[in-house]
């Protein structure tokens, strides 16, 4: 269950992280409730989860999908660009997190 609050927690990483974009600095009501509700939330289901994984682990994991899956929205839904670097970069988060997971 441990990984399944952890999957959670970082899914809900990124819906904050896109909301607080869109709250325009915490301007606007609707974006700004949902980000931080979201917010409260991914991180209960991070502690939920670091009950029965390592720190390291937990915190790696759920940064790494907060971070890969931000990049993945900005370019879809944000229109953001696309390069080789930013690619690099993405994949070599997402290396680090499979072998994070692999050792633990």
């Amino acid at each position: 269950m441990a990984w399944i609050y952890l999957t959670l927690a970082g899914v809900l990483e990124v819906l904050w992280a896109y909301t607080m974009k869109q709250s325009a600095g915490f301007t606007k009501l609707i974006p700004s409730v949902v980000t931080l509700v979201t917010m409260a939330a991914s991180f209960g289901l991070l502690s939920v989860s670091m009950k029965s994984l390592l720190l390291g682990t937990a915190y790696t994991i759920w940064t790494g999908i907060g971070a890969v899956g931000a990049f993945v929205v900005g370019i879809f839904a944000l229109g953001e660009s696309v390069t080789t670097a930013r690619i690099a970069a993405a994949t070599l988060i997402v290396s680090g997190l499979i072998l994070m997971k692999l050792s633990s």
